[in-house]
């Protein structure tokens, strides 16, 4: 009699066992799903990313690790994937180039750190053709958000970048007059 205790204990052992392995073995499968899932996600967004540099106009500003893809418009659908060009406003290299960005974690994020822009800093704009403008930046200041002027031509050469301020009521404008080079 004591013997079939003995097997019947190893019996119950043996399926909790099976259960928490299968219970385990389960685990594993869904985590690594999730991270898979995300992992692909992760890569298929870096491609479009990178697709979205080759054919759009590119803004950089290196001291600031600002790098975005500049699409036309600047309705929520665009922003919500790259940086906008206020259509009417200038063109790359000439007239006043405006763009607006989200600064959230919300969006894309690509002008976060715009916060930190300083006088002297330069911005770079590449055409659809990767030709380079460079621009320095030369005033930054707070708007409330009716306030277009900014949008409007100066009679120079200058790119305008606009964003949200970190409460999201007012807009962080940045200002970068084209350089001159000699071979223009």
């Amino acid at each position: 009699m004591r013997s079939k205790l003995v097997v019947d204990t190893d019996k119950k052992r043996t399926k909790k066992q099976w259960a928490l392995f299968i219970t385990g073995l389960i685990a594993i499968i869904i985590g690594t799903s999730v991270i898979g899932f995300y992992g692909i996600r992760k890569i298929y967004r870096e491609i479009n990313r990178q697709i979205m540099f080759k054919e759009n106009v590119v803004v950089e500003i290196d001291a600031l690790k600002i790098k975005a893809p500049v699409l036309e418009g600047t309705d929520n659908k665009t922003l919500a994937k790259a940086v906008g060009h206020f259509i009417g406003t200038g063109d790359t290299g000439s007239g006043n180039y405006c763009i607006a960005g989200h600064s959230s974690t919300i969006y894309k994020e690509y002008f976060n750190n715009l916060k930190n822009v300083e006088l002297g800093m330069e911005i770079f704009l590449y055409d659809k053709e990767k030709k380079c403008y460079t621009y320095t930046v030369t005033e930054h200041f707070i708007v409330e958000p009716n306030e277009t002027w900014v949008l409007d031509d100066f009679d120079d050469d200058r790119v305008t970048i606009i964003t949200c301020t970190d409460d999201g009521t007012q807009r962080h404008v940045v200002v970068g007059l084209k350089e001159l080079r000699a071979s223009e």
